[in-house]
């Protein structure tokens, strides 16, 4: 089976329990290690997909000028 393709609502979601975890629990260091990393490694694809949008939208709007 492919695996499903993580979208942007995806990513925010998974950045959000992530914070709510680290704010409400006591997590264990090598814990904190692993959800910030992941945390990074979220937050990169997110600014990723927000600029490749930027970019796509004003080719469009371009156009229309």
């Amino acid at each position: 089976m492919a695996k499903k393709e993580q979208t942007y609502g995806d990513a925010m979601q998974e950045l959000q329990d992530i914070m709510y975890r680290i704010e409400n629990d006591d997590l264990d260091v090598d814990i904190l290690l692993e959800e910030v990393k992941k945390a990074a490694t979220l937050i990169k694809f997110c600014k990723d997909k927000l600029q490749k949008t930027n970019v796509e939208i004003q080719k469009i709007l371009d156009k229309i000028e």
